[in-house]
């Protein structure tokens, strides 16, 4: 019997992506923006269709199907008669969106037949399938979770109709209990906010999460008054007497901005107290919604697990608040959870619910540690540092892990490339800037001197899987650093009394543990659990760090710089290390110091080729 080859892709919305199976394993996955050098890129994904049918080893003629994760048509629906609802204030929105759909996206088929063409070697097309997307997101968490059954939410802005949903997954079946429709969106609503405070919509919202602990939730009573009603079972409605998007150009309207005291914050001005307030207020609103739809729909079916995707799922705080809540035995959060993750989501429904495939369950989960992107042999590294002019120390295998343990402990930050690279908006020891956690002055460095980004912006620590509870109030594993989890008393420096009245980003100097880069203001930490099973070498190098210092953690964040992607290829990675103030760089067995490098001149006109929001 022959191979199977399926392909999911997304595109043409935001951060297009490809992925393929090979008999419902997933061989390859990698989002368009890391080979084009966009971020959020939307176009067509053909580089990442190309990785992906490389890593194969096949064409596009050996493909069984093409899965796109969205049914066009539908979502054309939708806009039609939001604009007929909302006419004639939706006129200026209608003639802004169909030139692109009545060109491209209201005959996508065509389009992506005519790609593929392209791609194949006889001219011919594949067969090519859609899946709803909230189908394809529910399937991309479900069929790669432990699970053999589990309660299914997805949550995002919104797909062609639904902005939350709900599913059981049973086997290789997902059975759809219930959606709320567009314009009534907790994602939707959480962009509105992130647009008010001066961040731009589908890529603030982290940092809308990141703001809140320096505020106070000023506003959620004005939120619950005026904006959504939420029903106990967390079903809601929003008031879109006070929201612009249905209609308009624009997130929020005149009557919002009155009643929140103001204009939205333009975008790089100064943050104030005001906007920590706003995000603190919508995040604990987020946080009650989730609460209770996992609360109902734990209490309706009686199912003990719970899955978790669309962009919403990305807010690993309300994540953290679920699992403490200890409504589910255990709670699966797909790392992918945004669009690009429905491309896998596609492409598991193709193989599951539409062809009927059995599913085997992984005991750990199929993702593989979400290390899915594209590697580079230490062959074809040292041709491209010898290409660059590059000074580097190689390393027999094995033997890097002490050295780059002492550097770390020297206070240096690294960064870390090995392997194959993360599916999703994660780093996770593949494409990773690492340093020591217990260093204090390691937030501001990171954040000001290599990322390039606002101060406030917190870190996440990377720690051994088998010692995370040892620092952390947390007793499952996090291996894709989406859950919030607080740090343990033992490890907390208790503010002074004058420490306490400081407000907002004033609290970021303080102290507050025995590793202060990974302790937000709050005592919490985004986790990332490191298993040998998924990882091996980052586990290698947390283990030496933890012999040498006795710390079993390390910070770790994304390879990239504000506004660009995270890393794709050593030599995306020695261009940012060189215009950076990271101290080293390691490219697999290759450790590059930077006062070893060859004298380049200063040039900050790059900053510009990338969107700062």
């Amino acid at each position: 019997m022959s191979d199977e080859y399926i392909l999911g892709i997304s595109a043409y919305y935001h951060d297009s992506a490809a992925c393929l199976l090979k008999n419902g394993d997933i061989l390859a996955a990698a989002q368009e923006e890391r080979f084009t050098r966009k971020k959020h890129d939307s176009h067509f994904p053909i580089k990442a269709i190309e990785y992906c049918l490389e890593e194969a080893g096949i064409n596009v003629d050996q493909l069984a199907n093409v899965v796109f994760y969205d049914k066009p048509l539908v979502k054309f629906e939708r806009l039609l008669e939001t604009y007929l609802a909302y006419a004639p204030s939706g006129l200026i929105s209608f003639f802004s969106a169909m030139p692109v759909w009545l060109k491209e996206k209201l005959f996508l088929k065509s389009t992506l037949k005519k790609e593929f063409i392209k791609l194949s070697p006889t001219k011919s097309a594949p067969k090519l399938l859609f899946t709803e997307h909230h189908q394809a997101h529910a399937a991309s968490t479900f069929f790669v979770s432990p699970f053999e059954k589990s309660i299914v939410l997805c949550l995002d802005g919104v797909g062609e109709w639904a902005t939350t949903s709900a599913w059981i997954g049973d086997g290789n079946s997902l059975k759809p209990l219930w959606e709320i429709d567009f314009p009534h969106s907790i994602g939707l609503l959480y962009s509105a906010f992130t647009y008010y405070t001066g961040f731009k919509v589908n890529s603030g919202e982290y940092k809308v999460m990141g703001l809140a602990p320096y505020g106070e939730p000023k506003y959620t009573d004005l939120i619950y008054k005026h904006l959504i009603d939420l029903k106990e079972d967390g079903t809601f409605r929003l008031n879109m007497d006070y929201f612009n998007y249905a209609a308009g150009l624009t997130m929020t309207n005149a009557k919002f901005h009155k009643l929140f005291g103001g204009p939205p914050r333009k975008s790089e001005s100064t943050l104030t107290q005001k906007e920590m307030d706003l995000a603190r207020s919508v995040q604990e609103v987020t946080e009650e919604v989730m609460l209770r739809l996992a609360r109902s729909a734990r209490k309706e079916t009686g199912i003990t697990n719970l899955c978790l995707s669309g962009g919403v799922a990305l807010n690993c705080v309300a994540n953290g608040k679920i699992l403490k809540a200890a409504i589910f035995d255990e709670v699966f959060v797909q790392p992918a959870s945004g669009d690009a993750g429905g491309a896998l989501g596609a492409a598991l429904s193709a193989h599951y619910e539409y062809k009927g495939h059995p599913r085997k369950v992984s005991p750990l989960d199929s993702m593989k540690g979400s290390y899915l992107g594209p590697k580079y042999s230490n062959d074809s590294v040292k041709a491209t540092l010898d290409r660059l002019g590059a000074k580097y120390t190689q390393f027999e295998d094995g033997k890097i892990e002490e050295r780059l343990a002492k550097i770390l402990e020297d206070g240096n930050v690294i960064g870390y490339f090995q392997g194959r690279m993360e599916f999703g908006p994660r780093a996770l020891g593949g494409r990773s800037i690492i340093g020591d956690p217990r260093n204090q002055k390691m937030q501001s460095v990171m954040n000001l001197k290599i990322k390039y980004r606002e101060s406030f912006r917190p870190f996440a620590p990377a720690v051994l899987g088998e010692k995370v509870s040892e620092y952390f109030d947390i007793k499952s594993k996090s291996p894709y650093m989406l859950i919030v989890a607080d740090i343990l008393e033992k490890h907390r420096i208790q503010m002074t009394p004058d420490q306490e009245k400081l407000f907002g980003i004033e609290k970021l100097n303080v102290p507050r543990s025995s590793l202060p880069a990974i302790t937000h203001v709050d005592y919490s930490a985004r986790i990332q659990t490191v298993h040998p099973e998924t990882n091996q070498k980052f586990y290698k190098l947390l283990k030496e760090f933890d012999k040498l210092t006795g710390c079993p953690v390390l910070v770790n964040t994304s390879f990239n710089v504000r506004g660009e992607p995270i890393v794709s290829t050593p030599e995306d990675a020695y261009r940012c290390f060189m215009r950076t103030e990271m101290d080293y760089l390691v490219v697999e067995n290759f450790v590059l110091d930077k006062k070893d490098q060859p004298i380049i001149e200063k040039d900050d006109s790059w900053k510009q080729e990338f969107e700062l929001d």
